[in-house]
């Protein structure tokens, strides 16, 4: 199950990796929807035809797009009117998924760690800093191989 769980990872940094370069395009201040009709000079009537819909219908599109409140097909139908194809996706912050299980695993190793040193350290057993950094070091690897449900919480 490790080496299927490895793969689907991999197959699907490998989709990632293909938009992080649009990472850094901002939607334009008034849509996709507007910013290419009006780039290609199409009317409203235009667009309208296209889709069998009213020029107000486009419009509440573009609103709609603008507020953030379209649905994911409603683009999609709108971008097919002007021979367009929607193309949507995630980019992790860390850069691909095993940057991003990494930055969790830090974390939460960090947190068992240290609440376990903070507990030595009451029972005078304290531990030296780069005892403490090691244990972090080796739990953090530990929890990338296990991916426990915990790194998710």
């Amino acid at each position: 199950m490790k080496g299927f769980k490895s793969l689907q990872l991999q197959q699907m940094n490998d989709k990632i990796e293909k938009f992080s370069v649009l990472k850094g395009v901002n939607v334009p201040p008034v849509g996709w929807v507007k910013a290419i009709r009006k780039a290609l000079g199409i009317s409203l009537q235009q667009l309208g035809n296209k889709r069998s819909i009213s020029k107000q219908s486009v419009l509440d599109i573009e609103r709609r797009e603008q507020e953030g409140t379209i649905s994911l097909n409603a683009l999609r139908e709108i971008g097919k009117a002007m021979d367009m194809e929607l193309v949507y996706g995630f980019v992790p912050k860390d850069g691909n998924l095993n940057a991003y299980i990494e930055r969790k695993a830090r974390e939460l190793a960090i947190e068992i760690v240290m609440r376990s040193a903070n507990t030595m350290k009451l029972e005078e057993q304290e531990n030296t800093r780069d005892r403490i950094l090691k244990a972090i070091e080796e739990r953090t690897e530990e929890l990338i191989k296990d991916q426990p449900k915990i790194l998710w919480d």
